[in-house]
């Protein structure tokens, strides 16, 4: 993941309802199963074992992040072991057509959940965030990010 990315998904978080934390934890995973194809593809097995290792990472936090209060987080402890087996076998197999499995799987929830933040009005899960505003301003065609309240009070709070 590039130095960008990086920055991009943090802003995404720091802003994020928890319908779309959820969202993002999909793309993550998608972004490093891609990595992982690449350096198959290059044949590079340590980096194609660390795009797993953080697509496992990613399952991972959606594990800890379900309710068993409710009836369906079962169903989705039953997708994220599987995928998190098929992410294992691709691994073990130095294979790519688990990751295409992981992906496919990934890419539908991550449609549903597009879906479902539409209706997720809530706020953002972090407060007492840096604002940032974005847009073409005082450059030719420059993206220029404006940062607020960068007071000494500034702190993230769950």
């Amino acid at each position: 993941m590039t130095k960008e990315m990086k920055q991009e998904f943090t802003l995404k978080i720091t802003q994020a309802n928890k319908t779309e934390l959820i969202q993002i934890l999909y793309e993550m995973l998608l972004v490093y199963t891609g990595e992982a194809k690449e350096a198959h593809a290059r044949q590079e097995r340590a980096g194609f074992r660390e795009g797993i290792r953080k697509a496992r990472g990613c399952i991972n936090e959606l594990l800890a992040s379900l309710h068993f209060e409710y009836e369906l987080a079962m169903n989705f402890m039953q997708l994220y072991l599987y995928m998190n087996r098929e992410l294992a076998r691709a691994e073990v197999r130095n294979a790519t057509e688990p990751l295409a499995e992981v992906e496919k799987i990934v890419g539908k929830l991550h449609a549903a959940y597009e879906k479902l933040s539409d209706m997720d009005t809530s706020g953002p899960v972090m407060s007492n965030v840096q604002t940032v505003y974005a847009g073409l301003t005082y450059g030719r065609n420059s993206l220029t990010e404006n940062l607020t309240d960068q007071g000494a009070d500034r702190g993230f709070r769950v």
